[in-house]
């Protein structure tokens, strides 16, 4: 061989021995830093857990497991802080780590045991139950949670038998014992929530449907069955908000994006509609409304609400014969709502009805007895109605109770020429138009002015002597309101209208 060949081959030989050297001193450098720094993330993970700062723990464990991934107690720790957090599901993967690692780890073992029994998994957790029994037959947790396994799977399977039998009553009996054992599981309580459905009890269905949804990672079917009981129940806001949950998970899902569409737009007419009414754009929600039952006219519950929101509406703009008419048509398809016989109600004392508004009220405050709005309303018809046996200034002037200052003092006018008493010749006639006379100037002078026309309207005449004391003298218990009775004389009089 070339001794200058042997020569650069030896160099060559040397350099890399070196080399080698100076990584092992390196490597050996590394490996004592990254020791000293897991157990200081270990010791910060113990100290934040036990005071605990469970997300400050949780990240000093994330890095524990990240330099050290074959040591069984940092997964088995970090197990802990996620079971500690509400996170089952996380630390399983752990716990199942944990025990690969060390396949003698019977606490591992038992809590695996434990979770898998809350998830449902009563096969599963039964094996661990059984691996901690066999070197350690006298523990008593792992006894004791085998049993419930056991129990756990034939209370499974009963139900199930019983659901498919159509014994839904006894299935969900069944079921409250299973999810009792295993609160986790998403299955069980999906189930029980359809036989809520199946029996007619949508609430309870949504009680359970609601945590099945965080039971699993991907719940799309669960979000958007909740969402279509809640739109179902007229609960359009919180539908809207189970949708989108499930657009969360996946913003393509076809079955949830069409769903949320239709929930959206709903939701909006409504929302509208309420601050028109709110503003006293009374015509305006009329025509929300109406939109609101075009747009969904296959669910009654929105179809009604419309129905009883115009009827409210009608009654606010004194429009009282079609305000009878739909609040009737609204009674009809909801007969116990106490809200739609209260409007109906004002509508008949709208319409000078004062019985069937006494009758509507005593039929509300049977669905609704604590309602301040219905108890006042109530005791007003009674007084309206007790006013109409005596004296209606309304019905006297024949006009409505709607009608303003001008139609009132037009047909005052014509009534008072009518049967002005200097128009009767003879004494019985001319005593008769005087009665009238009285009534009519009453009328006239009670509605005519705003506040005697308020308390004329709140179910008290301003003019009964029974109510306040009258100035000036009074005709057969009729109180003459100006400051002189022209009829006292006996004699004739005259009055110019211009």
């Amino acid at each position: 061989m070339d001794w200058g060949r042997l020569t650069g081959f030896s160099g060559v030989l040397c350099s890399l021995s070196l080399i080698c050297v100076i990584l092992d001193l390196h490597l050996d450098g590394v490996l004592g830093a990254t020791r000293g720094e897991i157990e200081h993330h270990l010791e910060m993970g113990r100290k934040l857990l036990a005071a605990g700062q469970l997300a400050e723990a949780l990240s000093h464990y994330h890095s524990a497991v990240e330099l050290d991934s074959k040591n069984y107690l940092t997964y088995y720790k970090r197990a802990a802080v996620f079971l500690a957090m509400g996170k089952s599901r996380s630390a399983l993967p752990d716990l199942t780590r944990a025990i690969q690692l060390k396949h003698d780890f019977l606490a591992a073992r038992l809590q695996r045991g434990n979770i898998l029994l809350k998830q449902g998994n009563a096969q599963e957790a039964r094996d661990d139950f059984e691996a901690v029994l066999r070197p350690s037959p006298e523990n008593t947790d792992a006894q004791e949670q085998l049993a419930r396994a056991e129990d756990l799977e034939m209370l499974q399977e009963d139900a199930r038998a019983e659901y498919h039998r159509g014994n839904y009553g006894g299935a969900v009996s069944l079921l409250e014992r299973v999810i009792e054992i295993s609160p986790w599981d998403p299955e069980m309580r999906e189930l029980r929530a359809d036989c809520y459905l199946r029996t007619g009890d949508p609430q309870k269905a949504i009680q359970d449907l609601a945590p099945a949804t965080r039971l699993r990672s991907d719940n799309r079917a669960a979000f958007l069955k909740l969402s279509l009981l809640h739109y179902s129940l007229g609960e359009h806001h919180e539908s809207l908000n189970q949708a989108r949950e499930c657009l969360k998970l996946d913003q393509d899902d076809k079955d949830c994006l069409g769903h949320y569409r239709q929930v959206k737009k709903l939701s909006k007419q409504l929302d509208s509609a309420e601050e028109l009414v709110q503003v006293e754009r009374y015509r305006d929600a009329i025509e929300k409304y109406e939109g609101v039952m075009m747009a969904e006219p296959h669910v009654l519950y929105y179809t009604n609400l419309a129905k009883e929101r115009i009827c409210f509406c009608l009654v606010k703009v004194k429009s009282t014969t079609e305000a009878i008419d739909v609040c009737s048509e609204a009674h009809q398809s909801d007969p116990r709502n106490a809200k739609i016989l209260r409007d109906r109600a004002e509508a008949f004392i709208l319409h000078q009805d004062y019985e069937k508004a006494v009758d509507d009220y005593q039929e509300a405050q049977e669905f609704d007895g604590d309602s301040n709005d219905i108890r006042e309303g109530l005791e007003r018809a009674r007084k309206l109605l007790k006013i109409s046996r005596k004296r209606d200034y309304y019905k006297i002037l024949g006009v409505s109770r709607t009608a303003n200052k001008q139609e009132i003092i037009k047909a005052y006018r014509k009534l008072a020429q009518q049967w002005h008493p200097d128009n009767f010749q003879s004494e019985v006639e001319k005593k008769e138009a005087e009665k009238k006379f009285i009534d009519i100037a009453s009328a006239k002078e009670v509605l005519t002015d705003p506040e005697m026309r308020q308390k004329f309207d709140a179910g008290e005449d301003p003019l009964d002597p029974e109510n306040q004391q009258q100035q000036g003298g009074g005709h057969n218990g009729h109180a003459w309101p100006f400051p002189f009775n022209p009829f006292e004389s006996g004699g004739s009089f005259h009055f110019k209208f211009q």
